[in-house]
Parts: C-alpha cells; structure tokens; sequence
C-alpha cells in the first residue's frame, strides 16, 4: 500500500511518526503527501482549525488532531508504536512525555478535557541522531513518578528542554533536581492568572537554585486581566 501523511503542524508529530511505524512494519511505503499523486490511504493530523491542508488524491481518508476531534484517539495497535524519527531526517532533539494530563483545567488550554487529569506514561524511543530532549510533559512535577524521569534525563546526559514547570507547586527538592541537570534552553514557567500570587513563591525557591537569567516566564496578557494587572506582573518578573 501506497500511505499519506499531512499536518500543519511545524514541529515533528508524534501521531504521524507512529502511523509511519505501524505501516513500515507492515511492508507499506510511507511518505508526506505529493500533490496529485494517488495514494491508497491518507492519513492527516491537523492541530489547527483554521488550517487549510489542500488538494489530497486517495482511496481513504483518516482525519486526526485537535483541528478536528481532540476526542479522536489513535487505534492501540499504532499507540503502542515507536517513533519513525526517519521521516523528519533534519530533527536533531528527542521529543519525550512522562506523563500524560494534567492537575489544573485552566480555561483557555485543550489538556484537560483532551487529556483527563495526570498519569504518568513510559518514555518513548528517542532519536537516534537527537543531541538533546524536549520534554512536553504538561505539567511535569505533578507527575507522581518525576523522581523517576529525573533519573532517566540523567542517564541519558543530554541537554533538556522543559515545556511544562508548574513554578505554583514546585518545591525544593525539585528546584534542586533541575539544577543538576543540563538545560538546552531558558527553564520555561508561566503566570497565566493574574490573582494567582504563589507563582512568585515557587520563583523565590527557584532563584535559590538556579540564575534568574536561565529562567523564562511567559505572561498571558488580556485573558481576565485588566491592563494594570499585566503591567504588573511583567514588572515585577523584570524587578526578580
């Protein structure tokens, strides 16, 4: 069989990297979607609805992603794939969850009600030409088993990126797990609610750890939030 793959996504997408897996093991050529060329399977992820993703010839159609269902789930058998890292051959980082979910229903994020509340998962297969991980853990010290992850980044002894340090919950053993590891990036943590002051808490244990420069603090500016409010909390991030 002849397989598609199409997303709008900019960033290597695990969905189609296991798709990809699941139909090489089965003896199908797998490749991104050329225009007008027919194909007996197409499969699309799409994270945006407003996305476009054009003109596709095929016998069947398998839509996923958040741009269209953020409740469509993939078969287990493919869920339970590894990652075909061949069909992103300029990737150069691993991408890795330790869990899954998250504590907090914030209401402009999809996690919650796409994900449920935090479980931790298995790591997955890294990349054999990654130099670096990306961990997208949503909310990665709330997974119960994060001494665990911790342990795993070590051993692995390659720089890493957080996308999810909850600052509202982090505690001091943590700050010190952080510092002991090596960090590609900026540690990236955010203050989406204006009201919500413990952030700065958990910013006062990080300091003591780590420099204030290695940290980066994303500010959601007019979400429930006047003005002053924003002002405010991009001022006194500025003032640490």
């Amino acid at each position: 069989m002849n397989i598609g793959l199409l997303t709008d996504g900019k960033m290597p997408n695990i969905a189609l990297m296991k798709i990809s897996t699941y139909h090489k093991s089965k003896g199908d050529n797998v490749e991104w979607v050329l225009p007008l060329k027919k194909y007996d399977k197409v499969y699309i992820s799409k994270l945006f609805k407003s996305s476009d993703l054009g003109y596709y010839c095929c016998d069947e159609v398998i839509k996923g992603g958040t741009g269209y269902d953020e409740k469509i789930k993939l078969p287990i058998e493919i869920e339970n794939c590894n990652l075909d890292y061949s069909i992103y051959p300029d990737c150069d980082y691993s991408i890795q969850f330790f869990s899954r979910g998250c504590i907090r229903k914030c209401s402009f994020c999809l996690v919650s009600s796409k994900e449920g509340g935090i479980k931790s998962v298995e790591p997955m297969n890294l990349n054999p030409k990654g130099t670096s991980i990306e961990v997208f853990d949503n909310n990665f010290f709330s997974n119960p088993n994060w001494r665990q992850a911790i342990k795993y980044l070590k051993a692995k002894n390659q720089p890493v990126n957080f996308h999810g340090i909850d600052v509202r919950i982090i505690n001091e053993e943590q700050c010190e797990a952080l510092k002991s590891l090596k960090h590609k990036k900026q540690i990236h943590i955010a203050w989406d609610n204006a009201k919500e002051k413990t952030v700065l808490d958990g910013i006062e244990k990080m300091i003591k750890y780590i420099k204030p420069y290695k940290i980066m603090c994303y500010v959601l500016i007019g979400y429930n939030s006047t003005p002053e409010e924003d002002l405010y909390r991009v001022e006194t991030l500025r003032s640490k």
